[in-house]
């Protein structure tokens, strides 16, 4: 999927696990089959897993779950991931690499029993990941989640000219400019999650149990209404909003971030996972059939 990805297998992990934690180098070792695109996930037993970067970009992600989510943990009504231990490189591996609890349950891509409740649940993590103070927090990238939307304008349009006629390229630039019109924010910045798509959702019989795959960025609230296009529709996109109370200049930024996400993971992605073309273009429709607030 990218030009610097390094691959990974099990033999690796297996390496790596004899090398640095030996008490864990005599389980099973098997890929989790995933259209992620930042690490390949393999499950160690029946109670971790690993996770391995592919790419250098990934890298911040272990480093701030680990310092963080023991922290915001015990505020959110929904179980997030446990870091156990973090690898060196090594065996030719070149970054740093995770041992996590291993999450029980399926993604939430078609698994949730009842969109309504699942809006109500997500909306209360939502929240609750709101009300956490953010003293200490990391410093948020140039031009990533929970940023102003005008940053990303050059990189929408680029992806908008470089898919054509594949998409409905005059509709997804009208959305994208009512979105950048819309009154940015200048409330306090809040914790996000940045990143939650139903990949990042697990459904235990039926319901939410957990959220995976943190950004963990401080920034606009507006960003982690992306379930509202990516998850839900009708009515349970309206119980979504409603339960986060976002006014029209929060769901227009919303809305925003998704068709980002969208148009540039179909411009990306395209030839190399249909999965997340999938996701990404179910995320674009809902985008351009949802009217003006």
């Amino acid at each position: 999927m990218h030009a610097d990805e390094v691959e990974t297998d099990a033999a690796l992990v297996r390496r790596l696990l004899a090398g640095q934690f030996p008490q864990w180098a005599g389980l099973p070792v098997e890929l989790v089959d995933s259209y992620g695109t930042d690490h390949d996930i393999y499950r160690l037993g029946e109670e971790l897993s690993v996770r391995m970067p592919r790419v250098r970009g990934a890298l911040r992600q272990a480093v701030v779950e680990g310092e963080w989510l023991p922290k915001l943990a015990p505020h959110l009504p929904l179980a997030v991931p446990v870091q156990k231990a973090r690898g060196r490189p090594a065996e030719g591996y070149p970054y740093e690499w995770s041992v996590y609890e291993w999450m029980p349950g399926e993604n939430a891509d078609g698994t949730l029993a009842d969109l309504d409740r699942a809006a109500v649940d997500l909306a209360a993590f939502v929240a609750a990941l709101r009300r956490v103070g953010t003293d200490g927090a990391p410093p948020r990238p140039p031009r990533s989640r929970g940023g102003p939307l005008a940053e990303l304008d050059g990189a929408v349009r680029r992806a908008v000219a470089e898919l054509g006629d594949r998409i409905d390229g005059e509709g997804a630039l009208g959305s994208w400019e009512e979105s950048l019109a819309a009154p940015r924010w200048d409330g306090e910045e809040v914790w996000l999650h940045g990143d939650l798509l139903p990949g990042n959702l697990i459904v235990v019989d039926g319901r939410l149990s957990a959220v995976i795959d943190f950004g963990l960025v401080v920034g606009d609230p507006a960003c982690d209404l992306q379930p509202a296009w990516n998850s839900f529709a009708g009515g349970s996109r309206e119980r979504f909003r409603a339960e986060l109370g976002a006014d029209d200049a929060s769901w227009l930024r919303g809305r925003g971030w998704v068709l980002y996400q969208a148009v540039s993971g179909l411009a990306y992605y395209w030839d190399t996972n249909p999965g997340m073309v999938r996701q990404t273009w179910h995320a674009l429709e809902q985008v351009l059939a949802d009217g003006s607030p």
